[in-house]
């Protein structure tokens, strides 16, 4: 697989070794030096790709996937923090007939991770006496809070109980990341919890999503693609 990675920060560092670990080409990087260019400027450099991997920044997000519907690459969107732009930019993607798989969080464990909490918060909304909480932790250059794994589990969670539960956020030191989701009634106390041991989780979630990616349409969230990888 031929791929451009798009934000060459931690995670683009850790996904080009992991890419050519696995005998993947690294073909293109756009780093803050293209921090400028146009979505046709852009699309110029990701000709000839098979997929783009993108981990940089909310703003830049509508003109990356621009120039990939452009160039006719897909995009696996790794960026957090657009949820505001999400139907705009799916317009873009729908009326191109390019493809993106966008994700709260790329860990093949967290989207597992997402199913078990699901379960759990329909088990647990035939017992009101029970209150659901979430708490994210992450290093302290994750600008966005709460997180979007965070916002995904509070989406989930809403599927079966009541809104108003208390979502909590810490930035501090380098924690790669960490979600418990809770369930407190007044004799006990349920937890899940997730912990990233390193960030090459992630990377390694993205790259299955951009090996999947090549030649599909559509606009598709993550655990999607885990549905179909696993065939439920």
């Amino acid at each position: 697989m031929k791929i451009a990675i798009i934000g060459y920060g931690a995670m683009g560092k850790i996904i080009e070794r992991l890419a050519k670990e696995a005998a993947h080409e690294v073909a293109v990087v756009v780093d803050q030096e293209s921090a400028g260019d146009s979505p046709e400027e852009l699309a110029g450099k990701l000709r000839g790709v098979d997929a783009a991997i993108d981990f940089s920044v909310a703003d830049a997000v509508t003109r990356n996937v621009e120039a990939c519907c452009v160039a006719g690459v897909p995009l696996v969107e790794g960026t957090t923090g657009w949820n505001g732009e999400l139907e705009k930019i799916r317009s873009i993607v729908e009326e191109s007939n390019c493809a993106l798989v966008y994700g709260a969080n790329f860990s093949i464990g967290v989207n597992l991770f997402y199913r078990m909490v699901r379960r759990a918060s329909e088990l647990m909304s035939r017992f009101r006496e029970y209150e659901a909480f979430i708490e994210e932790r992450h290093h302290s250059r994750k600008v966005d809070a709460p997180s979007g794994t965070a916002l995904k589990l509070k989406q989930i969670i809403e599927e079966n109980i009541d809104a108003g539960f208390s979502v909590s956020s810490t930035r501090a030191g380098n924690i790669p990341g960490t979600h418990t989701v809770g369930f407190d009634g007044p004799f006990d106390q349920i937890s899940l919890e997730h912990t990233a041991r390193s960030r090459e989780g992630f990377a390694s979630g993205a790259l299955s999503a951009a090996e999947w990616a090549i030649g599909k349409s559509g606009f598709w969230e993550f655990p999607e693609v885990i549905d179909e990888i696993i065939g439920d």
